[in-house]
């Protein structure tokens, strides 16, 4: 969390004090300013097991917010594949592998305590407020959510808890085609069927992931699909869901049921950056993401990897089938600058597909610095100047990730 000034404790409210008091500071960005590390605000707070919430700090990673939960019979399910902090999931709106099935922090998150540029603490729902659903004002809560640190800092969280399936199983399907594997997804969610995970990757990552993992699965484009529910609720998912792929030409499911098998599956996917990598080794990667209607997933891949192949540049395709969100990890050698440019020309190119297809030119990376044209061409110009009239609002000297999001 970047502030583009350098505050004196007296200028800073008593919670802002606390914050500064607890976090380890960063070295300056290039611009100025001082860079908060919010990783000592590490405690869980407010755990209603009854309610299925709990109130934590910033620090608060998914997987110690799991760990503290394991005896409670919860979980928090958002899972963006590191074990990143709670609050900052929130303030970039992360998602991940279970999305289709539990949302993302969007959906999972009730109230967020938050310091403002002046000091001023908002607490967005109302200070202790935890309610399932709320039409009671400005969903000033979402308003927060995704927005990358630029009009304040949260130092609390209070988010929806799910119960754990009695049982979960994952599988491994391949396919002739991506046609064929998108099909396979969109006419098992019109199923009904609750599919907790359904992954898509094509066949480079694939041989990538085998390669890198030691796995031996067909180097073709891949679901990775996951399970959960009672035992008599997931024999009709499974049925279901297998008549489906093999209708679609899909091969037989591979089958992980215990837990170590579905770790094991699951880390392959989620070590897909650095099965990237491995591809060029002493290469650097960067991953870029668009998101479009289900329909239009199966054009807007097969065109990218057409211009992956013709600008002779390596991203093997990951993605979150079931959301139409997919990523492209670009493999490249930074010190060729011919190389890096032609990447910076087909990053632009791919977030610019997406808009032609009635998409979004980041599912889940959110704006940054990068995106920030894109962001006008997307949303439009009358919708950005509302965008930086709430800015202006809330943070009137932009101290709060200057330069983020808006230009």
């Amino acid at each position: 969390m970047l502030l583009g000034f350098r505050p004196s404790l007296r200028l800073l409210s008593p919670r802002l004090q606390l914050l500064q008091s607890r976090c380890v500071q960063s070295e300056h960005p290039a611009t100025g300013g001082v860079c908060f590390s919010l990783r000592n605000m590490d405690q869980v707070l407010d755990l209603h097991p009854e309610d299925f919430d709990v109130t934590v700090e910033p620090g608060v990673t998914r997987k110690a917010l799991n760990s503290y939960l394991r005896d409670t019979g919860l979980w928090f399910p958002v899972d963006p594949g590191a074990d990143a902090s709670l609050c900052g999931m929130a303030a970039t709106s992360a998602s991940g592998t279970n999305a289709v099935r539990y949302g993302t922090m969007r959906e999972n998150v009730l109230n967020l305590e938050v310091v403002l540029a002046d000091g001023t603490v908002l607490h967005t729902a109302g200070r202790g407020r935890r309610p399932r659903k709320t039409a009671a004002g400005y969903n000033l809560t979402n308003l927060l959510v995704g927005s990358e640190g630029t009009l304040g800092i949260i130092t609390k969280a209070t988010l929806r808890l799910y119960g754990i399936p009695e049982t979960m199983v994952s599988a491994v399907c391949s396919f002739p085609s991506v046609q064929a594997a998108v099909d396979s997804t969109v006419q098992i969610l019109q199923a009904g069927v609750p599919i907790a995970r359904i992954e898509f990757l094509d066949d480079v990552m694939m041989d990538a992931c085998n390669r890198f993992s030691s796995l031996s699965y067909a180097v073709s484009p891949t679901l990775f699909l996951e399970f959960h529910g009672s035992e008599r609720s997931l024999e009709e998912q499974v049925l279901t869901a297998e008549d489906i792929t093999q209708s679609n030409g899909g091969s037989d499911f591979q089958w992980a049921r215990d837990a170590g098998s579905r770790e094991r599956l699951w880390k392959a996917r989620h070590d897909a950056w650095y099965a990237a990598l491995a591809l060029r080794p002493g290469c650097k990667a960067y991953a870029t993401d668009v998101c479009v209607p289900l329909s239009r997933l199966p054009q807007i891949i097969v065109e990218t990897k057409q211009d992956l192949m013709e600008n002779r540049l390596t991203g093997p395709i990951a993605g979150h089938v079931g959301d139409g969100n997919f990523h492209c990890l670009m493999v490249v050698e930074p010190s060729d600058p011919e190389e890096l440019h032609r990447v910076h020309l087909f990053t632009e190119r791919l977030a610019r597909r997406a808009l032609a297809l009635d998409g979004t030119c980041t599912g889940e990376h959110g704006v940054g610095l990068g995106k920030r044209a894109l962001l006008c061409e997307e949303v439009g110009p009358e919708a950005v100047k509302v965008m930086q009239r709430i800015k202006d609002s809330l943070d009137p000297k932009n101290l709060m990730n200057p330069g983020k999001i808006l230009q």
